[in-house]
């Protein structure tokens, strides 16, 4: 975490969840758990076997919650290759347009019930808010 690749991998991962207004600085709640958060490193790699980028995510620490306490259900949409390959035939037979579009970063945002509060980054809190944690804003842009 003291390399200055991973440091602008972070940095660079905070700036995007600052423009996706993913989540908003509080006072610390004291009648709701705050949760930890943790990096996840990844070196995305070329074709070739070079390195492409150094990749660093903020991650919550999911596994302190408990079902039926600080949250009812959980549901991560993914794509699979067999839909991917349905779509496109369906594309083919029907004459239907196909974009491509590269996304440099994705943000799976849903619509919550609970309220979410989550400790700054290690190494990373806001210096006039060093006691303050972030809740998950309810504003989502379509």
């Amino acid at each position: 975490m003291n390399s200055q690749v991973w440091i602008a991998a972070m940095k660079e991962e905070l700036a995007m969840i600052d423009k996706n207004q993913t989540w908003m600085l509080v006072d610390r709640p004291t009648h709701k758990k705050v949760i930890g958060v943790k990096w996840i490193f990844k070196t995305k790699l070329n074709a070739d076997g070079k390195i492409n980028k150094h990749k660093a995510r903020l991650v919550v620490k999911g596994y302190s919650q408990e079902a039926g306490i600080d949250f009812t259900e959980t549901f991560a949409p993914v794509s699979r290759h067999e839909i991917m390959k349905l779509l496109l035939a369906l594309a083919a037979q029907n004459g239907w347009y196909i974009f491509q579009l590269d996304v440099k970063s994705a943000f799976l945002n849903g619509v919550l019930n609970e309220e979410i509060y989550v400790e700054q980054p290690a190494g990373f809190e806001k210096s006039n808010a060093t006691n303050k944690v972030y809740l998950q804003q309810t504003k989502f842009i379509y």
